[in-house]
């Protein structure tokens, strides 16, 4: 072959005979020739595998093109005929081409053409100026140095035989970590042996609707209003969840009878979204019932420890390990991406929880487990909370400061602890959809409590749970402005 570098650009190898479905790979091999001679000298092998794979999977080279022999693409691309060769044998072994002897190497007919995914529908919606959708902490407070400290340090004193297959309920120096601390600030009766450690609030809820589901369950209480995602997290473990009511003391005892369920999920230190605590009466009334009917209470202590008035509500589970399951994690506190959790399982189900547990995943991680252990040990998680509560509190007293001042007659409930609020408008800020509808076009994203199963009360007030933990009091104060503004007849986007 003549020079292929001349001023009039490449010329086309010569053409192979076709292969068997009549096509020449001539001029789809010369196409890799730019990439191949860009790269470096000891990545030219690897970079011809990926772009023949490549061309066979998005279909420019068809299945029973005939590809050039090796000596000839060897010369074609200037590279030696024995990296050619580890090639087309490397891709053949793949599935990707096939070959024969004296009979030449053809695009195979495994591989099969990535569809095209079609152009989303519209245009995406812009980002909110201000987002007030409850549920996210301020990842801005995680603790940077504090973590990489313990991090350090777990990752030295952490013993080889620890890094193999974790015992499924968690490296023993975190359950026991975990135990003090639950017991110390929420009141938990919790043993090590029944502490599992798991991947968030998420995957402890579908531990357990497993576990239930093996044990012929097909419902699960659910509270409503309440946290979309257990009817989700149960629905992914084959039970299905029935809504019960809620009164001013917490879920209603005689609907969950009626509901026939045998379990049910609950937020009573904080109750998602209301904001209430249960009453003392209305706790004792769902222990009685698990009592009777040999049910379970699971209880979701997501953000328990964030209380201003006061100490924290104690865990319902305090009361009766034995009928209470009972779970939180770090994802309020330090981070959701951590996916850090814990579940306090009774003795009846740990079995089974502990096995879906090994069968799900072999356990969580060891180094993250023991760099929390480390963390909680020392006292690093206390000052963290005590760092969490202190700027929630101020972020809270920003919102009712802003809400106070730019909306006559406004009330707010469920201030006492949490991460949100409840905010009931008057009705002559509603319509709710218009407002809505006006909220979303000056940039401010919101939830009303309809969202969460609520049954508008028919008075034509607005209801919205607003979020406040991830806004510093400047946006905070910012997003209220705009709500005002929507609330204005003929409102216009308000710059950031």
């Amino acid at each position: 072959m003549g020079d292929k570098r001349t001023t009039s650009g490449p010329e086309p190898p010569g053409d192979p005979a076709p292969g068997p479905g009549g096509q020449s790979g001539g001029a789809a091999a010369w196409g890799l020739l730019p990439p191949l001679a860009s790269a470096p000298p000891r990545q030219r092998g690897h970079t011809l595998r990926e772009r023949l794979r490549e061309a066979v999977r998005s279909g420019r080279l068809a299945p029973g093109t005939r590809l050039p022999s090796s000596r000839e693409l060897a010369a074609d691309l200037g590279v030696s005929r024995g990296l050619v060769t580890e090639a087309y044998e490397q891709l053949t072994a793949e599935g990707y081409l096939t070959s024969s002897r004296g009979a030449g190497t053809w695009v195979g007919d495994a591989a099969r053409t990535a569809p095209a995914h079609p152009p989303p529908a519209g245009e995406r919606a812009p980002e909110p100026v201000v987002d007030f959708r409850p549920g996210s902490p301020d990842p801005s407070l995680f603790p940077r140095a504090a973590w990489a400290a313990a991090h350090r340090r777990a990752l030295a004193r952490l013993p080889y035989r620890e890094l193999g297959y974790p015992d499924p309920r968690g490296l023993p120096a975190l359950r026991a970590a975990l135990a003090a601390l639950l017991a110390r600030r929420r009141g938990v009766v919790a043993e090590p042996d029944r502490v599992v450690v798991c991947s968030g609030v998420a995957q402890a809820m579908t531990l357990l609707g497993l576990a239930l589901r093996g044990r012929e369950h097909r419902t699960v209480a659910a509270e409503s209003p309440g946290s979309p995602e257990h009817t989700a997290l149960f629905a992914a473990a084959g039970l299905a969840t029935v809504p019960v009511g809620m009164d001013a003391e917490g879920l209603v005892p005689q609907e969950l009878t009626a509901s026939g369920a045998r379990a049910a999920v609950v937020t009573p230190a904080h109750q998602f979204p209301s904001g209430i605590a249960y009453s003392a009466a209305r706790r004792s009334a769902l222990l009685r019932w698990a009592r009777t009917t040999g049910g379970l209470l699971i209880e979701d202590d997501y953000d328990g420890d964030f209380r201003y008035d006061r100490a924290p509500i104690s865990a319902l589970q305090g009361l009766d390990p034995r009928h209470v399951a009972y779970t939180s994690s770090v994802s309020k506190s330090l981070a959701p991406g951590l996916r850090l959790g814990w579940l306090v399982v009774p003795d009846r189900l740990a079995e089974e929880v502990v096995e879906r547990k090994r069968t799900m995943d072999l356990g969580h991680p060891v180094l993250d487990q023991a760099l929390l252990a480390d963390f909680v040990s020392r006292g690093d998680y206390d000052r963290q909370l005590r760092r969490c509560g202190r700027a929630y509190r101020q972020r809270r007293d920003a919102l009712l400061r802003a809400l106070a001042g730019s909306f006559e007659g406004a009330e707010t409930t469920g201030i006492a602890a949490g991460l949100h609020v409840i905010v009931t408008l008057p009705a002559r800020y509603g319509p709710e959809e218009r407002f809505l509808a006006r909220t979303a076009r000056v940039g401010v994203a919101v939830r009303p409590l309809s969202h969460y199963g609520a049954s508008p009360p028919g008075d034509g007030h607005v209801r919205l749970v607003l979020g406040y933990a991830h806004l510093t009091p400047g946006r905070i104060a910012h997003g209220v402005r705009l709500l005002a503004e929507a609330a204005r007849p003929g409102p216009g986007r308000l710059p950031a």
